[in-house]
């Protein structure tokens, strides 16, 4: 019953910000992620810890201003997701202002496949909607959300403009078919992961447990990786920047899986330190700073 509440109110919202002008869609949405930085204490308390620990020397005030804006900024991608994702095509690259183009093209160039990487940053889900607008659809590896209904909704919006989605089951074989054809892959590297597998690396001088699978998968097709970033660029407005891709250690290096993995999570630790209010605090990042393992 809970799913089913969940899911109504979502469809209801998608056709209200429809035919809202874009003001007041920032509006509702930064209202709605204040209510829940009110409302839920538990995720509140995680996001204020990790924001201090990440930023020991700036006071307690500032460390509240982030994470009130970090709360703000996810209210404000649910409503502006909905909204973007049922604008037309040309609507949608009329509100997106890109960076880097030339970066993507080179790395397509090289006919081996691309690893696009990102976080849960910005407007990481519009990142991929308007990837495929200006070259072409890629394949997005995404968890399942429990709600079944919501993921068969948000699956038809990570779609609507010919991206295909690539769950766990079959993950590693389906995103090597995919390099094979000289395709798109996108990924998350921001998420804690367990497992015997797990690399650990610095993440704002703390160990963080994270998915070795896009480094592994780099070094054994010789895909480039190119990180990628959507930031607010004013109000239902985007700036996409696709950043030089990151280089790889030697092949042979016994540590090349950390090496790599630790490059790639450098670049994003560098946009969340420019944009801390755009990055997913509430989530328990840090696990295990006392055990800090390569």
């Amino acid at each position: 019953m809970r799913h089913l509440i969940e899911y109504w109110l979502v469809r209801v919202l998608q056709g209200l910000v429809r035919v809202m002008p874009d003001g007041l869609v920032h509006a509702c949405g930064t209202l709605a992620g204040r209510a829940f930085y009110a409302l839920d204490r538990t995720h509140r308390r995680v996001a204020l810890a990790n924001v201090a620990a990440a930023f020991p020397a700036r006071p307690a005030a500032e460390h509240r201003a982030i994470v009130r804006g970090s709360f703000a900024h996810f209210g404000r991608l649910l409503f502006e997701l909905l909204r973007f994702s049922s604008l037309s095509p040309e609507a949608m690259l009329a509100r997106i202002e890109f960076e880097g183009d030339e970066v993507a093209r080179q790395a397509y160039g090289q006919g081996k496949g691309v690893i696009f990487y990102t976080g849960h940053f910005g407007y990481w889900e519009l990142n991929g909607i308007a990837h495929a607008l200006r070259f072409e659809p890629f394949s997005v590896v995404a968890r399942t959300l429990d709600n079944a209904r919501l993921n068969a909704l948000l699956e038809r919006i990570r779609r609507c403009t010919g991206n295909s989605v690539i769950y766990r089951q079959g993950t590693v074989w389906r995103i090597m078919r995919t390099l094979r054809a000289k395709h798109g892959v996108a990924m998350l590297i921001d998420q804690h992961v367990e497992g015997a597998d797990a690399v650990h690396v610095e993440f704002f001088l703390r160990s963080a447990s994270t998915t070795p699978a896009l480094a592994a998968l780099a070094l054994r097709t010789g895909a480039p990786v190119v990180p990628v970033f959507a930031l607010p660029n004013g109000i239902g407005r985007y700036r996409k920047i696709y950043e030089h891709p990151v280089a790889p250690p030697i092949a042979d290096s016994e540590n090349a899986i950390h090496e790599f993995t630790q490059r790639c999570t450098d670049v994003l630790e560098m946009y969340v330190r420019r944009h801390p209010d755009l990055w997913l605090w509430m989530h328990r990042r840090w696990r295990d700073d006392d055990k800090f393992k390569t």
